[in-house]
């Protein structure tokens, strides 16, 4: 009866803990490098021409990508967040884009997928600094 009375207790009182408030703490990821004038000249001349940087928070390669541009630098970059329960989460928009792994940069259209390097980025762009 005990070990009934005991399962009844979790199976009623799941549903309020799946529901907690802790649970709707949404998550970023967190950039610590110090960017170089030229790594936020590059992110600003990117957002300015409409790249995206499609990434999810608890991503490994998304945060190595970020680290190369600076906390400063990432600020400007125009960044999709696709996990769920990440800060200004835009799941759907990744589903609709069909985004395969992160990070993912959107170029003129073109998705490409790896983390890729301030150079590439110039490269495949036309920035020239």
């Amino acid at each position: 009866m005990k070990r009934l009375l005991t399962s009844l207790l979790v199976l009623f009182t799941l549903p309020s803990v799946l529901n907690s408030s802790h649970l709707n703490n949404r998550k970023v990821l967190i950039v610590t490098s110090e960017s170089t004038r030229e790594s936020i000249e590059l992110a600003k001349y990117l957002k300015d021409n409409g790249v995206v940087k499609y990434s999810a928070y608890w991503c490994p390669n998304c945060l190595n990508q970020s680290e190369l541009f600076g906390k400063q630098a990432y600020r400007e970059l125009n960044v999709v967040e696709c996990a769920r329960d990440g800060i200004n989460s835009q799941t759907q928009l990744c589903i609709d884009k069909k985004i395969k792994g992160f990070p993912t940069w959107e170029i003129n259209g073109k998705l490409i997928l790896g983390v890729l390097s301030l150079k590439e980025l110039s490269k495949l762009t036309g920035y020239k600094n």
